[in-house]
């Protein structure tokens, strides 16, 4: 499995749905004639070869099926998903041999500007509806975006929160040194709807293009305080802490995913949209701090 930043390759990937044959019904189904309900000997032995010819080809596609999956399939994704997906993909990959999976992460609104401009990919799942709307409304999705999992925000301070912060107000003491991310990518707009329900105003030192580079400002010691999801606090918990403030609870994010219009692997990019929302996978979600629709 490959894993940009805010990039894109093309893609090629194929799944092919099998189905299985019912023999004995069909066998059943034979044995009637449409005049009276009996049939002769030689209806009921051609009817009998007809089904053993059919559960051959079943059989054929069943076993011919995982092989005919392949390629590279591209999948876009807030830079929220990338731990998430990067497990997904590698199940997805196990599910479908010969399938590759290759993610670009990056800002959702960065991503949906590309996808726009003609970027080759085959999925995009976004940590907000607005730029999902935007790729829709430009034509480049294919059917109706789905929300997967929603996200929160929470205040990610250095391990052992040494600056004693527990809530919005507290970003405002005097030697606190917060980073956001900006306004125009969700994690931003987020913060900018919790601050404003607090009544908090803040002058951060730093304005991140995304929620990784936010993150990454705390744990490297240049903040004291971070506002990022919930998700992001727990991947470092080893380095940070999350402190959760009710605010958040107005701010939350939908995280819609969709397949994308261009791509050239149509049929894989959907059956990855739907594997996503499989329950395995959204027990990987939600074991990283996501939270069902």
């Amino acid at each position: 499995m490959r894993i940009r930043t805010l990039g894109a390759a093309l893609a090629g990937a194929a799944v092919l749905v099998t189905a299985a044959g019912c023999g004995s019904t069909g066998s059943k189904a034979a044995a009637k004639d449409s005049a009276g309900g009996t049939t002769s000997a030689a209806t009921a032995a051609s009817s009998a070869s007809t089904t053993a010819s059919s559960s051959t080809s079943s059989s054929t596609s069943a076993s011919g099926s995982a092989g005919a999956v392949s390629g590279t399939l591209t999948v876009l994704a807030a830079a929220s998903l990338t731990g998430t997906f990067t497990q997904i993909g590698k199940d997805f990959e196990a599910a479908h041999p010969g399938v590759k999976v290759t993610f670009s992460f990056g800002a959702s609104s960065t991503l949906a500007q590309q996808i726009i401009q003609g970027a080759p990919a085959d999925v995009f799942a976004s940590a907000a509806p607005t730029n999902m709307k935007q790729v829709t409304d430009a034509g480049d999705g294919s059917g109706t975006p789905v929300t997967f999992v929603r996200n929160q925000l929470v205040i990610a301070v250095p391990k052992g929160n040494p600056k004693g912060i527990t809530s919005l107000a507290d970003l405002t003491k005097p030697g606190v040194k917060v980073v956001e991310c900006a306004a125009q990518v969700p994690c931003g707009a987020a913060a900018t709807k919790a601050l404003a329900a607090a009544n908090v105003k803040l002058t951060p030192v730093s304005l991140e293009a995304d929620v990784k580079s936010t993150l990454a400002k705390l744990t490297l010691g240049e903040a004291d305080a971070a506002l990022v999801y919930r998700t992001d606090a727990l991947s470092v918990k080893d380095k940070a802490d999350g402190v959760e403030f009710p605010e958040s609870a107005q701010a939350i994010n939908d995280y819609p995913i969709a397949a994308l219009a261009h791509s050239g692997n149509l049929t894989a990019a959907q059956a990855f949209v739907e594997f996503v929302q499989s329950a395995p996978e959204i027990s990987v979600l939600t074991a990283a701090g996501f939270q069902k629709p």
